[in-house]
């Protein structure tokens, strides 16, 4: 299983010095989230600073950029990564797009699988083919050589979706290369509601589904006492509580029995008491929402949930975690080692 790291919200003349240190500490893969900064940036200074580690997006929210906008720059990027760069794509919720980024909210299940498929047309297109796309919600239809960055060595991008529901998951299955799967998850719902979906889409497709990589974002808990896990409670709990609130994430909690949690965690938002928001999410919950151990058992915390489950990790905690404490990089590192040797 590959373990990568996460870039939460770094400047972007950071990226390169965070890119450099995670390559030479040994994870697979980098992943730069759209959360106060854009994605792409990061990952074009992670590009040019690398050369073996993979670099993607987790994720770009997809509507707000026309799918030629998104083609024009994963091309770039696969091109300047050698092949390694990993285009992971979301829809957000529709309060973000209507009100953040002031664009339409239309099925976005739909929509995003046409995205993904305009995508692949626009990236033949620059390889030499004829473009003649058209959808219910896009048509590319035109594309003058002079607007075409032309072929590069590795042509076929590949397309993560991250979704939290069946639909996004079957979808993913069907038409894409990998599946981000959300913070809010649980092994239970990974094995009962996320692989199956997965696997559905992939065979009516006439796809293999061990061909759609599963990417696993883990809520790591790791210190070796008390004190040096609990500011990471506290923050998963945070994180939970904000996740849990969404109508669309309800179902994580209904597998466990606990889907009134959402209303509670509503009625807290609306009042803006984030203490209580945080309070809601009870240690049982942080048992199966997180992954808690000493540095010497986080590796195998890690590996007896999620080995054969999905195909990478990555910590939510370890890039902050050593920013703020350059002495945890050699920790880190050794942990990235052993989930990556696996089992054997």
């Amino acid at each position: 299983m590959e373990f990568d790291v996460v870039s939460m919200g770094l400047p972007l003349r950071d990226a390169a010095t965070l890119a450099r240190d995670a390559e030479s500490l040994g994870f697979s893969g980098l992943w730069f989230p759209e959360a106060g900064r854009t994605a792409y940036l990061g990952c074009a200074a992670a590009a040019v600073a690398t050369s073996d580690i993979d670099i993607g997006t987790a994720i770009a929210v997809a509507f707000p950029r026309s799918p030629m906008v998104t083609a024009q720059t994963a091309w770039e990027l696969a091109e300047a990564t050698g092949g390694r760069f990993l285009l992971g794509l979301g829809t957000q919720v529709k309060a973000h797009n209507e009100r953040r980024f002031s664009v339409p909210f239309e099925h976005p299940g739909p929509k995003l699988r046409e995205y993904v498929l305009a995508l692949r047309a626009i990236w033949k297109a620059f390889c030499g083919e004829r473009l003649d796309f058209e959808g219910d919600f896009y048509r590319f239809d035109m594309l003058p050589p002079f607007f075409s960055p032309g072929a590069i060595d590795h042509p076929d991008v590949p397309v993560y979706v991250a979704g939290v529901n069946r639909w996004m998951a079957r979808m993913a299955g069907e038409v894409c290369d990998g599946f981000h799967v959300h913070p809010f998850h649980s092994e239970r719902y990974l094995r009962e509601v996320i692989r199956p979906a997965i696997e559905e889409g992939a065979r009516s497709a006439g796809r293999d589904p061990s061909s759609v990589t599963l990417a696993c974002p883990v809520f790591a808990i790791v210190g070796d006492t008390d004190e040096e896990r609990e500011p990471l409670r506290l923050y998963t709990r945070t994180q939970l509580a904000f996740y849990g609130s969404t109508r669309t994430y309800r179902p994580v909690f209904e597998m466990h029995g606990w889907g009134d949690t959402t209303d509670r965690l509503r009625e807290h938002q609306r009042a803006g008491d984030i203490a209580a928001m945080a309070g809601e999410i009870t240690d049982e919950m942080l048992e199966v929402y997180a992954v808690e151990a000493t540095w010497d058992g986080i590796a195998d915390a890690v590996l007896d949930r999620y080995d054969g489950l999905v195909d990478r990790t990555f910590s939510y905690f370890a890039a902050a975690t050593w920013t703020a404490n350059p002495q945890l990089k050699e920790r880190w590192s050794g942990v990235a080692a052993r989930i990556r040797a696996g089992r054997a």
